[in-house]
C-alpha cells in the first residue's frame, strides 16, 4: 500500500464530504450552512488541487481540472457570502444563502466527478 495514494484518495474524499456537509440542508436557510464548513471545504479542496499537480497522465489532467472547477466555485461562494454579510446592507438573506449554496453545489458536482475518476482509476488497476 502506498502512503501517497492513501493521502491522495483521502484528500479527494474529504473534499467531497466537506462540500456535501456544507450543501446539505434547506438551500435558503442560513442556519443550515455554516461558514466554517465552507472554509474547511475550500482549504481541503485547495490541498487536493496541489496534490493533483504531480500527475502527468490524461486522468491526472481531468482530476486537476475538476479540482480547479471546485476551487473556483467554492471561492466564488465565499465571495458571495462575504458580499452578503459585509458589503450589502441586507445580511445573509435566504436569496443570498441560496446563491452561496448553489455555487457550492456546483463544486460538489465537480468533486463527485473527481471521486468517480478515482474509483474508475482504482478499478482499472485491478485488471
Amino acid at each position: 500500500m502506498s502512503l501517497g495514494k492513501v493521502v491522495f484518495g483521502f484528500s479527494i474524499l474529504l473534499a467531497a464530504t466537506l462540500n456535501f456537509g456544507f450543501v446539505y440542508g434547506d438551500i435558503d436557510n442560513p442556519a443550515h450552512h455554516h461558514v466554517s464548513e465552507l472554509f474547511a471545504a475550500i482549504v481541503v479542496n485547495l490541498i487536493a488541487t496541489i496534490m493533483k499537480f504531480g500527475d502527468r497522465t490524461q486522468v491526472g489532467a481531468v482530476h486537476l481540472a475538476t479540482s480547479l472547477v471546485a476551487d473556483l466555485q467554492l471561492i466564488l461562494a465565499a465571495l458571495a457570502w462575504t458580499w452578503a454579510v459585509h458589503v450589502s446592507g441586507d445580511g445573509l438573506t435566504g436569496g443570498a444563502t441560496a446563491s452561496v449554496v448553489s455555487l457550492a453545489a456546483g463544486a460538489l458536482f465537480a468533486n463527485v466527478v473527481s471521486v468517480l475518476l478515482l474509483i474508475g482509476e482504482t478499478l482499472a488497476l485491478r485488471r
